[in-house]
C-alpha cells in the first residue's frame, strides 16, 4: 500500500507516530523533527503538519501514547495486587516499562514537555488519569495500615516518586545491573509496606 493511500484511509497519523517513535529511540528527542518524519514516513514535508501543529504537539501525542501504555500496566497490575496484597508484581513492570523505553519515559517525566514546553490537554489528562488510577489501586492495599491522619494521596505520591527516582538511576545509568536494580526494587517496597504498619 502506498503512502498516499494509507493516508487516504487514515493511517498515516497511526504511522507518523510509530515512525516518531523509531527516531526518538535512534536520537533522542533533539534529534527528532518533523521534517526528519516526513522522510523517514515517505510523505511530503507538510503532510505530519496535518496531525501535528508543531514539534511539541507530536512530542506531547508520542509521550500521551506511553502514558497510555503505562497507564494500561498500571491497571492490570493493581488489579491483580487487589487480590493479594503485593505490589512488588507492579513495581518490577513498571521498572521495565521504563528501562525498556527510556526516552518515552524521559519524554513523559521530563521537563522537555512539563516546565519547558506546552503539554496539550490530552496529555495531561492521561498522565493524571494514570496517577489517579495508581492512587486508587494502592488504597486497598494500604487500607488498615496507615497511620490516623496520614494523607493516601502523599503516600501515593510518596511510593510513585520512590518508584520513579529508580527508573531514573537505571536509565541515567547510575545503575546498570537489572538484578540489582530488582534487588533495591524489592528493599524500597519494603521499606514502603513497613512504614505502613
Amino acid at each position: 500500500m502506498t503512502q498516499s493511500a494509507r493516508y487516504h484511509h487514515g493511517d498515516l497519523h497511526n504511522t507518523l507516530l510509530q515512525e516518531a517513535n523509531t527516531l526518538l529511540n535512534e536520537q533522542g528527542i533533539e534529534g527528532l523533527s518533523l521534517r526528519k518524519l516526513a522522510e523517514r514516513a515517505g510523505v511530503s514535508r507538510t503532510a505530519p503538519y496535518h496531525h501535528f501543529r508543531d514539534k511539541n504537539a507530536l512530542l506531547c501525542a508520542l509521550a500521551a501514547q506511553a502514558f497510555a501504555q503505562l497507564d494500561t500496566i498500571i491497571e492490570h497490575q493493581l488489579e491483580a495486587a487487589a487480590s493479594k496484597p503485593d505490589i512488588q508484581a507492579f513495581v518490577v513492570e513498571y521498572l521495565r516499562f521504563a528501562t525498556e523505553n527510556p526516552e518515552q519515559y524521559e519524554l513523559m517525566f521530563g521537563r522537555t514537555l512539563w516546565k519547558s514546553g506546552n503539554p496539550t490537554d490530552d496529555l495531561k489528562a492521561v498522565a493524571y488519569r494514570s496517577f489517579r488510577r495508581y492512587a486508587e489501586g494502592l488504597q486497598p492495599l494500604v487500607k488498615g495500615r496507615l497511620p490516623t491522619g496520614t494523607d493516601p494521596l502523599r503516600v501515593a505520591q510518596a511510593s510513585w516518586a520512590t518508584i520513579h527516582g529508580l527508573c531514573k538511576l537505571f536509565i541515567d545509568g547510575v545503575y546498570v545491573n537489572r538484578d540489582d536494580m530488582e534487588a533495591v526494587s524489592q528493599q524500597a517496597v519494603s521499606l514502603i509496606m513497613a512504614a505502613l504498619k
